[in-house]
């Protein structure tokens, strides 16, 4: 599944309130951890990120305290205790054998020593697989049978949709919408590669002007020098915003269109220049390009807190409104 779909899927698990054990696995960099992080953020719920791959058996049994001759489990701190959350053990199968069989009571049983879990707390996993030069160990099939088993992939959609509220560079989104095949691609020879993960983090070194091999890699990052300098061709983005009779031709070149497209959904500041610039897509381009600039113009706009007075416009503005219904109808058949 894709990280929104995961997402979902998630979010009605605890709709729901089914206290069932949730395994979740996937490539390094996709996103899975933030992705739990963001469900509990929605439902208001506490999250606890257990890296279990760090810690020792006894970090999560707790330690031995003797009381009128007998020995009690001291829990550790970072457990939860009371309330309603999601405790989240990251890094699952990076643990070696003898803290997963302390994991699997936790899993199992909701407890571990003298510890148990709170009613309202979900216990969830993640891992990451053999393929993906991951330094893991065999899941017990005890312990793989206790969880529901989701598999998700990266997503250039989910991961755009992500970026835009994060506020990615506008120029590593767009090399990205040209070239989604980089989101994600592990490369054997080298130590930095490209995720989404990496990519946010060349989004930091871009804007600051360094270097964005040391996240991505050599190759991905001389592509993107490349991309840069098409930056140079872009139509004038600021004539658009004044007037959408801008006598300014769409581009050839589809690297250049791309770029095009994301920079007039993001640098729209209010809902009069996003409506020139939609008329002035619908008047020079194919409707594709229209609906990539919506599809991103939402995302962007939601984050800038502009969606109110965009749905206002679209009521007074019949062109606005008859294409977003078309454009509604396609993203939800």
């Amino acid at each position: 599944m894709t990280p929104t779909e995961l997402k979902r899927y998630l979010e009605q698990v605890v709709q729901r309130s089914l206290k069932l054990s949730v395994m979740i696995w996937g490539a390094p960099g996709i996103g899975k951890s933030s992705i739990v992080a963001q469900v509990a953020e929605a439902r208001s719920l506490e999250f606890v990120d257990v890296r279990l791959s760090q810690l020792a058996p006894t970090d999560l049994r707790g330690l031995p305290v003797a009381e009128d001759g007998i020995s009690k489990w001291y829990p550790p701190e970072f457990l939860p205790h009371q309330g309603a959350g999601i405790l989240f053990l990251d890094e699952l199968n990076m643990a070696p054998p003898a803290m997963q069989g302390v994991a699997q009571q936790l899993v199992l049983d909701r407890r571990v020593g003298s510890y148990r879990v709170p009613e309202g707390w979900f216990v969830w996993a993640a891992g990451n697989r053999k393929e993906d030069r991951a330094a893991v160990f065999e899941m017990p099939a005890p312990l793989a049978n206790r969880f529901l088993h989701l598999q998700v992939e990266a997503d250039f959609e989910s991961c755009k949709a992500h970026a835009l509220e994060a506020g990615i560079d506008e120029q590593i989104l767009a090399f990205l919408s040209f070239r989604s095949s980089l989101l994600h691609k592990l490369e054997p020879q080298s130590v930095a590669w490209c995720s989404p993960r990496t990519w946010m983090m060349a989004s930091q070194l871009h804007r600051a002007q360094l270097d964005i091999a040391a996240a991505v890699g050599q190759g991905a990052a001389a592509e993107f020098a490349a991309f840069r300098k098409l930056y140079s061709e872009l139509p004038n983005v600021a004539a658009i915003f004044a007037d959408s009779k801008a006598q300014i031709a769409f581009p050839t070149e589809p690297s250049v269109r791309y770029a095009t497209t994301i920079a007039l959904a993001v640098r729209a500041a209010d809902v009069r220049q996003a409506a020139n610039a939609f008329h002035w897509l619908v008047r020079v381009a194919s409707p594709e390009w229209v609906q990539l600039f919506a599809a991103d113009l939402f995302r962007s706009f939601r984050k800038k807190g502009l969606m109110a007075e965009l749905v206002e416009l679209m009521q007074q503005d019949e062109a606005l409104q008859a294409f977003f219904q078309d454009f509604q109808s396609l993203t939800t058949a």
